[in-house]
């Protein structure tokens, strides 16, 4: 397995992470506990390392599972995860909640729930806009002066807060989602992180699914699967949407590889420090995407994948206004 490494601070993680929501969170029927266990020891097994969780997914659950399954890899293994929902006391979200007191109350929860002594990687999930990005880096940074935390990251923010917080605690990683048909980043959160010395960790790489080519116009979601929320994934939208999907065939077709793989390749080529962490629960889509980084795209692919794309237009609003809010800021 490839390793990449995440801002100046060196946090080394397979080029390619898992993202673990859907194990446990976001699916009807929930997947069989024991089987994600395996699936994720199976996952060690072939070289990833990097696996992303938050207190969010379930909320709770994810992480009991991810700390469960990943026990016999202590020390081997870098597991990111967030804090910043408040929740109510039956689990319900309820909001925001970035007080620094709130962050080290979730910070030793998260740590006994993934039966770790330190956290790898400890997103803020959203901007909370009613306290200061300072106030939530400083929190962060006496959890890595007490060894509670290794490593801060962001996600889902925009240039002018990364800059205010760095400034306060170095940051290791940005997550943002990213891919062939979300690139709103490129415009300043990329030139950002390069800038400071800043990883970058795109999710939903492939589209929760869609760039996969296995999901088209006719496709249902159950009703507590996220898609069937997103104006994205409309049968209109998937149906105006299938220009991308016929692009990334095109390059495969070329390159002897999926329409994931080539998603995901373009996403590596992009730059060294930027690890896509696509979610996947069963081991031939895991062994699909972990091909991916056997496939090179060179500067004539990119360009020709660059000038195809410009041609899109995609349709549908990536999330209903009121969540699209709680991005960017």
């Amino acid at each position: 397995m490839q390793k990449r490494t995440l801002g100046n601070n060196h946090l080394e993680v397979s080029a390619l992470g898992l993202g673990c929501m859907r194990m446990s969170h976001d699916e009807s029927p929930l997947p069989d506990k024991q089987e994600m266990i395996s699936f994720l020891h199976a996952a060690v097994d072939r070289g990833i390392i990097f696996f992303d969780t938050a207190e969010v997914y379930g909320p709770y659950t994810n992480e009991e599972l991810v700390g469960e399954a990943l026990a016999p890899f202590r020390g081997h293994v870098v597991i990111a995860t967030k804090f910043g929902y408040q929740f109510g006391p039956n689990g319900e979200q309820v909001g925001l909640n970035s007080r620094p007191e709130h962050i080290k109350q979730a910070a030793e929860s998260s740590l006994k729930r993934l039966r770790v002594e330190a956290i790898d990687l400890f997103y803020q999930h959203r901007v909370d806009p009613n306290v200061s990005i300072e106030e939530v880096a400083g929190a962060v940074k006496e959890l890595i002066e007490e060894g509670k935390v290794k490593h801060f990251g962001l996600s889902e923010v925009g240039a002018h807060t990364i800059r205010r917080a760095h400034a306060v605690q170095p940051i290791t990683a940005v997550q943002s989602e990213y891919s062939l048909w979300w690139r709103t980043v490129e415009e300043h959160v990329l030139p950002a992180c390069e800038e400071l010395g800043i990883g970058f960790v795109p999710y939903s790489p492939l589209g929760r699914g869609y760039l996969t080519g296995t999901i088209d116009e006719h496709t249902t979601f159950a009703s507590v699967d996220i898609r069937s929320r997103l104006p994205r994934y409309t049968p209109e939208a998937r149906k105006a949407n299938q220009a991308i999907i016929d692009l990334l065939a095109r390059i495969g077709e070329q390159k002897g590889a999926t329409q994931a793989q080539i998603a995901l390749a373009w996403l590596l080529a992009r730059s060294a420090w930027i690890v896509p962490i696509p979610g996947s629960r069963k081991l031939e889509r895991l062994d699909e995407n972990i091909g991916a980084l056997a496939v090179t795209l060179s500067s004539d692919d990119l360009r020709e994948i660059e000038s195809a794309a410009s041609q899109i237009t995609i349709q549908g609003a990536r999330y209903p206004e009121q969540f699209e809010r709680m991005t960017n800021l």
